[in-house]
């Protein structure tokens, strides 16, 4: 599919040209500025002038002026024609000789001053002598195999070097010191500066045409062989990939960023950036085609014609109309160096814009994201595809000109719903990615509102994300939104983002309780639960707390247990009021209390007091039928059996002689025997567990229990009372087990005479081998410690004999450790440690490190 990239313009009319002439034809055409001359096959040039006209499609017209008819007097045809406007000269090459006229009046100059011998002539265009009042001209000279280098001045012209060619040369482009050559048979080029040569490739000059033709700095582009047109730098390669055309090619054109190829019926239009063909212009009996600083300029034997550009903006939006991208995005990056840096970004983030709404409608979203981002597209343009997706607050107009086609994604996929589903999967992805970069910097409340709808919309997991991280959606648009999708949840979590933690909650009550219809989460309940103990207000909490409650006692109780234990004072609960509260429900409060008492520690008598009396409530509805052994060392213990047990024994902050009365008669022997412990009636405790129980096990336990952090002699009382309750009520076996047992606990001495004289030494084995041991090791650490104190007493003394055997010097540099003044009194003292301090000193010191040592009078 081609573009329309040029417009064929009439410039001269024929009648203009030639006017009767019907013989004479055009052989040659140059331009400068608005002078347009025309060499003819009779020897003549003709001066034009040519006015520019602008006509409202964005193409232009020429008119051209006549101004002068000069002839030559020769009637050979005018082969080439070249303007050198900083000289004001036009150089004509006829019938061999290049003669040098003047631009206005084309008169010769008056020194006469003449090339002769050309065939065929070039200007350097990069000139290399560095006067801006002269030209370079290469000939290729009428002598064979040679090439002659002038320099041109206004009046005068001056041969500057000779250089010879393997081949006889055909064409010349000048490029500073590089001449790019066609000779026979290939191309190559020739720096003349060096003689060092650089073979390109072959052709053959008896079937086509040699084109060399200059299109930039130090790079050429020929007519190659197989229709293709090479381009080659001085360096002998090629940067750019060939062009195809035709194999009759008779001439080309450069307009950047076009290639233009003459052949005897058309003219085609290639593309330099991706060597595609883009344009064909019928042409016939066509015989030269040239550019002229940008203007192309096609001649026949008997018109003249401008090949004008479009505007590049226009040809890329044309490419665009066709749904041609590719080269639409190519075009505009080669048009850069053709406009002007703030106009070419602004356009091209256009076009880019452009591009990827195309690729969007094609369903081309990986290309369409890349083409979005790289175009800066506010994000709008794409959401206001999608009906209802902006919020109601938004101010967003589109573009305009539009960068689409399309009034919604309806019209966009022709009510496919396949096709709407994927289009706002797409939406969703680029939302979410761009959402937190600079792409949604002041359209955050657009985009994070657009996002909800969608996954509203399509029941997605993201939706929760959303809405418990940071966003901005629109509160009034997105609770509609989740109320018309059923996302009470998600909405409740609107809510609350929102601060508005009372609708919040209402809310998820309501789907707990039913009255409205949301499967988002199965364990709402436990949610509100903990919504409620993270929340620092403590109105909400109260509102709901029996609702709460009445769900689930055990689970409910949890907004008061749960709390953070650093909330601060000002928000934190009266565990006074908490207890009011739940006094209507016993196992909250029963957890509540045991938060409080086992968990906070708090030391308050009446929150121990009345967990015990809990517990104690508890057991006795627990209790086994009566003349069951309840209490009895085999019998199993309920859980809150243990707990009151536990409570009893670790607190003592609560009332025991109050529970003592409660407990007395209820058949709770060892809760009894506990709280007689906790009273020091020690006796009475024992005489429980042993006589009633009958439980020796728990009887010893007591004792290590109640002697828990005492001093031995109290555990040694403990145990020997018990010791005596077990002789006392002939317990001989639970006796002897004891002392066998605990043997450490009992003062053998004193213990033996007590002790029944029927009992065997066999029986009390284990105790008696226990108590000789424990004497036997009291004896062997006194002795340790006697010797050691004796060993230190011996190194002390040794100390003392080295200090009495060493001689004291004294001077006035020597000072008192104490004082810290000098020896001037002429008794001082010497300790162990060598130290000397005065008597005064040493006397009124209270605390000495060591006995002083008197020193001698001086």
């Amino acid at each position: 599919m081609s573009i329309k990239a040029f417009t064929l313009v009439p410039a001269v009319e024929q009648e203009l040209l030639m006017g009767d002439k019907e013989r004479v034809s055009i052989e040659c055409v140059e331009c400068c500025g608005k002078n347009l001359y025309v060499g003819t096959s009779d020897g003549s040039i003709i001066h034009f002038l040519l006015e520019e006209q602008p006509l409202p499609a964005g193409t232009v017209t020429f008119s051209a002026s006549r101004q002068l008819r000069r002839h030559l007097g020769s009637r050979k045809p005018v082969e080439e024609l070249r303007a050198a406007s900083a000289l004001s000269r036009l150089l004509v090459l006829c019938d061999s000789c290049i003669r040098l006229l003047h631009m206005t009046s084309l008169e010769p100059v008056p020194s006469g001053a003449r090339i002769k011998g050309a065939v065929a002539f070039s200007l350097n265009e990069n000139p290399v002598s560095g006067d801006p009042f002269c030209v370079e001209v290469c000939i290729i000279s009428a002598k064979r195999r040679t090439l002659q280098l002038f320099l041109v001045y206004e009046d005068r012209v001056q041969i500057v070097r000779e250089v010879s060619t393997p081949e006889q040369p055909l064409a010349v482009a000048l490029d500073g010191h590089f001449l790019c050559l066609a000779l026979t048979t290939q191309y190559i080029i020739l720096n003349y500066s060096t003689g060092t040569s650089q073979d390109l490739f072959p052709y053959c000059s008896e079937e086509k045409r040699p084109i060399v033709k200059r299109i930039g700095r130090q790079e050429c582009l020929l007519a190659g062989p197989g229709g293709l047109g090479m381009f080659a730098t001085v360096a002998g390669i090629s940067q750019r990939a060939p062009v195809h055309w035709s194999e009759s090619v008779i001439g080309a054109a450069l307009c950047f960023p076009y290639v233009l190829a003459l052949d005897d019926q058309f003219i085609t239009v290639h593309s330099m950036l991706d060597q595609q063909q883009k344009q064909t212009l019928p042409f016939k009996e066509g015989h030269s085609l040239q550019d002229f600083e940008g203007r192309v300029i096609v001649a026949t034997g008997k018109g003249v014609y401008i090949l004008v550009p479009l505007p590049l903006e226009k040809q890329i939006q044309d490419l665009l109309a066709n749904r041609r991208v590719e080269e639409a995005l190519v075009l505009a990056k080669g048009a850069r160096r053709n406009i002007p840096k703030e106009k070419f970004q602004v356009m091209y983030k256009r076009i880019l814009q452009q591009a990827g709404f195309i690729q969007f409608a094609q369903l081309q979203f990986l290309e369409a994201k890349e083409l979005f981002r790289s175009g800066q597209l506010d994000v709008r343009e794409l959401i206001s595809l999608y009906p209802f997706l902006l919020p109601t607050s938004s101010s967003f107009t589109r573009s305009h000109p539009p960068l689409h086609e399309y009034a919604d994604l309806n019209q966009l996929t022709q009510g496919d719903q396949e096709k709407m589903a994927k289009c706002k999967r797409f939406l969703m992805s680029y939302l979410n990615e761009i959402r937190s970069t600079e792409s949604s910097n002041g359209y955050k409340e657009d985009v994070d509102t657009a996002l909800l709808k969608l996954y509203a919309e399509a029941d997605h997991d993201s939706l929760l994300d959303l809405l418990v991280t940071e966003n901005s959606c629109l509160l009034s648009d997105s609770a509609a939104w989740l109320e018309k999708h059923n996302k009470y949840f998600a909405l409740g979590l609107l809510y609350h983002y929102n601060k508005q933690d009372s609708k919040a909650v209402q809310l998820w009550v309501n789907i707990v309780n039913g009255d409205v219809q949301d499967a988002t989460r199965s364990d709402l309940y436990e949610y509100v639960i903990d919504f409620l103990t993270y929340t620092s207000d403590q109105e909400l909490v109260w509102k709901y707390a029996d609702w709460v409650l009445q769900k689930s006692q055990e689970v409910g109780v949890k907004v008061f247990t749960g709390r953070p234990l650093d909330e601060g004072q000002k928000n934190s609960f009266n565990p006074n009021d908490i207890i009011t509260c739940l006094n209507k429900y016993p196992k909250a409060l029963v957890k509540y209390l045991e938060h409080l008492v086992m968990d906070q520690r708090l030391q308050r008598e009446e929150f121990h007091t009345r967990l015990a009396l809990l517990y104690l409530d508890q057991v006795l509805q627990l209790r086994l039928p009566e003349g069951s052994p309840d209490g009895s060392p085999g019998a199993e213990v309920p859980e809150v059996q243990k707990k009151l047990r536990l409570l009893l024994q670790r607190s003592d902050l609560y009332r025991v002689h109050y529970l003592l009365d409660r407990v007395r008669g209820a058949g709770l022997p060892l809760e009894r025997a506990i709280l007689h412990g906790k009273l020091e009636e020690h006796d009475e405790a024992l005489r429980i567990l042993v006589l009633e129980l009958q439980d020796f096990a728990a009887a010893e336990d007591y004792c290590m229990w109640r002697s828990e952090g005492r001093d031995p002699a109290y555990r040694r009382r403990l145990f020997h009372s018990l010791l005596s309750l077990y002789l006392s009520s002939e317990l001989p076996v639970a006796a002897t087990d004891l002392l066998n047992r605990h043997a450490a606990e009992f003062d053998a001495a004193q213990l033996l005479p007590l002790l029944p004289g029927a009992w065997s030494v066999q029986l009390l084995c284990p105790f008696l081998t226990g108590a000789v041991r424990d004497s036997v090791h009291g004896g062997r650490s006194a002795q340790v410690a006697v010797g050691l104190a004796r060993s230190e007493n011996r190194l002390y003394k040794y100390e003392k004999m080295k200090l009495k055997g060493s001689s004291v010097w004294l001077s006035d540099k020597k000072l008192c450790q104490l004082c810290q003044n000098p020896f001037c009194e002429p008794v001082f003292v010497r300790y162990p440690n060598g130290g000397l301090v005065h008597m005064h000193c040493a006397a009124s010191r209270h605390r000495s490190p060591s006995p002083p040592t008197p020193g001698p009078r001086t």
